[in-house]
């Protein structure tokens, strides 16, 4: 074969075939540690198999769903702490198939780059097998692209992908009457939502990320505090599921309890929330002061501390709460009519 002169290879046009292959190698053990019932290959196919009959499953059927962690990702980027945004990314996916009713089996990742740094991308990738971890999910496989041109620098993103499933007959939400009993999981933080605006009233206030957070009595940083990563409820919410009497979950996302609870609710069935239940975490006080947001904007925006809501038959939430050993509050009831209804004060709660 003859031998061409003044050739480009793909390595000088900016894509590192060997990173790639060293990415995966490195991130091996990551994924076998997430191995569960049903898991039939590794990392390394075209494809990956998942066995639903070894999971346990006699009429199962599927579900999907797929999201990204947003502009947080620049908070990880710019201070360079990449070891919790991967959880951050299987629990926006994850929470979101618990509200069906189902069980996560099996987790992707899309990893996109403009040049791969095989330490960075194994540090996000031990953070998504952790969330795989956490929520009883295996990570099965993945996507790493590295597209120079189309990111500068050391930026990044993120998408997951994951697939649950549930036996025929058992979907979310389902029977949810008048006088259910709406139950509140608290939320660590900003979750992973709302960053755009969160990292502008950072740069108004004169705040760097390694500065000491002006919310926090712990003294974490700015960053620190802002990266702690999004709670994976599903261990709970399964609990709570098959202990009996859950009727909906609604995943606190952007838009708040305000546009996702009446997600799970019936036409002609509203939610009113006593505002006194719970706490309001310094950040979201934070937030609205500086920013000088209205209470009803906060809500409808932010989790502002419930990160997942339970609606539970009222005659069992009691037990239910007791058998699931759930950490849950009472935070209101469904009532008839549209929409979420508030009462108490923002940011003031009963002890």
């Amino acid at each position: 074969m003859s031998e061409r002169k003044n050739g480009v290879t793909y390595a000088e046009a900016g894509v590192d075939i060997d990173a790639g292959n060293a990415l995966v190698e490195r991130i091996k053990p990551a994924a076998k540690r997430t191995a569960r019932p049903g898991t039939m290959s590794g990392l390394g196919g075209f494809g990956a198999l998942f066995d639903l009959k070894a999971a346990g499953y006699t009429d199962p059927i599927l579900v999907a769903a797929t999201d990204g962690v947003g502009t947080k990702l620049r908070i990880a980027i710019d201070t360079g702490n990449l070891s919790t945004i991967g959880q951050d990314l299987v629990a926006m996916c994850v929470n979101d198939l618990v509200c069906q009713g189902a069980e996560p089996l099996f987790f992707l990742d899309y990893f996109a780059t403009g040049k791969l740094d095989v330490d960075r991308g194994a540090a996000i990738v031990e953070g998504i097998a952790k969330g795989c971890e956490l929520a009883g999910c295996a990570l099965i496989g993945g996507e790493t692209a590295e597209m120079p041109g189309m990111y500068e620098g050391e930026d990044f993103d993120l998408a997951g992908f994951a697939v649950g499933a549930m036996e025929r007959g058992s979907d979310l939400p389902s029977r949810v009457t008048e006088g259910d009993v709406l139950l509140g999981l608290p939320s660590a933080g900003v979750h992973s939502n709302g960053y755009s605006l969160v990292r502008r009233l950072v740069e108004r206030a004169g705040l760097g990320w390694s500065d000491r957070a002006p919310w926090s009595a712990d003294g974490l940083s700015v960053a620190d505090s802002l990266l702690t990563p999004t709670v994976i409820y599903v261990p709970d919410a399964l609990r709570a599921i098959r202990a009996g009497g859950v009727h909906a979950l609604a995943h606190i996302t952007g838009g708040g309890l305000t546009e996702n609870l009446p997600r799970v609710l019936p036409d002609g069935l509203g939610a009113d929330i006593d505002l006194n239940t719970f706490p309001v975490p310094p950040e979201f006080l934070w937030i609205a002061e500086s920013a000088g947001i209205a209470d009803a904007e906060m809500l409808r925006t932010f989790n502002c501390g419930i990160g997942m809501v339970l609606v539970v038959a009222a005659d069992r939430w009691e037990a239910l709460a007791e058998a699931s050993g759930l950490a849950v509050r009472k935070i209101g009831t469904v009532t008839a009519g549209q929409g979420v209804r508030y009462s108490g004060r923002f940011g003031g709660h009963a002890a």
